[in-house]
């Protein structure tokens, strides 16, 4: 009897190691055992809520798409999601719930440069890696075990403004008069300085410059003081919903601005706004070629638009932030894979140490605070979308800028 019953629990055993050896080849292997737990908060109410939802959804998309091939290290994933509201001081609270109590695993990032400053002192306090999607001012990250999905380079507020004004050289009508208007959020304030600096050593002519609070929801006076300035073009400061708020008070007194610029703004919102068009931005993915070529962003463009269709935004379209997003989860799953184990230090030196695959390319984290190379280049509202303009070689179908 019991020789009988080991017989057939081998034989049993040996069935499903074979079944498990064949759904593994077609990538259909069930993870197994306790969930790895990636905690992390988002701006899901509040002032960023609208580019916060984005990475919701890019968020569920990428842990429905490791579960279904086997999860990390054979284990599923868990995501342990809390909203901050769009408030620093709560995510740094959060963050410190999701590694005491909740205990969590690993952690990744929030959105916006003031959230991932408090959760990056959490991350620092207990020794944990921190991969980040969206902080803009890479001075900032001291902590040795943070690595950005953010592709900006070391020295953004020189670097990026300089490729803003490279395509507007190179456009139909290079501007010579500039006004510089922006939001006082951290990371804008310190980008818009920097296109100040940039645009008076290309010779060109500041004709007005203002600043408002972080939530401010009252732009007539701004657009006003843009309109009796005249300027050839003019550089936003831009958040959020900043840009469909200053464009709405615009359109209120009939003055469209002959070339536009957005820095961050919440890019569905903005995008389907009609008075929009030609509106720039700066991108680090689109759902063009050359970027729709590197492995896996089909699979991942096709999932977004049926997710972000169903959640009803206004742009169902894969850009930047998306982009972002779902680098930093790859960032993450990276240094999990190769230090084959849940170890902070040594995913943390693996990462430092070696190229990352992503939808973006291959990114590397050994430059200053861990950045690496400048990936920023410039799109454009054209005909209801994101098109890049800039630089010529990620355009597609000779895709050229525009001036209203």
């Amino acid at each position: 009897m019991h020789t009988r019953l080991v017989k057939r629990r081998s034989a049993l055993g040996f069935s499903l190691a074979g079944l498990a050896s064949w759904l593994g080849s077609w990538g259909l292997a069930r993870a197994q055992g306790a969930p790895i737990r990636i905690g992390s908060t988002l701006a899901l109410t509040g002032p960023l809520s609208a580019t916060a939802q984005i990475h919701k959804i890019v968020g569920e998309i990428y842990v429905e798409q490791v579960n279904k091939r086997g999860g990390w290290l054979g284990r599923p994933l868990e995501w342990v999601l809390k909203d901050d509201q769009s408030k620093p001081d709560l995510a740094r609270t959060l963050y410190e719930q999701l590694v005491t109590a909740d205990k969590v695993d690993l952690l990744l990032g929030p959105y916006a440069t003031g959230a991932i400053l408090s959760a990056m002192g959490v991350a620092q306090r207990y020794g944990k890696v921190l991969v980040h999607h969206t902080l803009g001012i890479p001075s900032l990250a001291k902590y040795d075990m943070q690595f950005p999905a953010w592709s900006l380079g070391s020295e953004p507020a020189s670097t990026v403004p300089n490729t803003v004004f490279e395509a507007l050289a190179a456009g139909p009508k290079p501007p010579k008069t500039v006004a510089v208007v922006t939001s006082k959020f951290p990371s804008i304030q310190f980008m818009s300085a920097g296109a100040r600096e940039v645009l008076k050593k290309r010779g060109l002519n500041e004709v007005l410059f203002l600043e408002w609070d972080f939530g401010n929801r009252d732009f007539g006076p701004i657009a006003n003081r843009i309109k009796d300035a005249k300027p050839d073009f003019v550089w936003v400061g831009a958040i959020g919903l900043d840009g469909n708020l200053l464009l709405d008070a615009m359109k209120k007194i009939e003055y469209q601005p002959p070339q536009h610029f957005y820095l961050y703004p919440a890019p569905g919102p903005l995008v389907s706004l009609p008075e929009a068009k030609n509106a720039l931005s700066v991108t680090i993915f689109e759902e063009q070629p050359p970027f729709s070529n590197a492995p896996g962003a089909a699979e991942f463009i096709t999932l977004y638009r049926e997710r972000a269709t169903a959640a009803k935004l206004p742009d169902p379209s894969v850009e930047v932030q998306a982009g972002a997003s779902y680098t930093a989860w790859q960032i993450l799953a990276a240094g999990v894979a190769a230090a084959k184990s849940l170890d902070d230090k040594a995913i943390a030196a693996w990462l430092k140490a070696n190229r990352v695959d992503t939808i973006q390319g291959k990114l590397r984290f050994d430059g200053p605070g861990n950045y690496g190379d400048d990936l920023m280049r410039v799109k454009q509202v054209q005909n209801g979308r994101w098109a890049v303009v800039w630089p010529k070689e990620f355009t597609a179908g000779g895709t050229k800028l525009l001036s209203n």
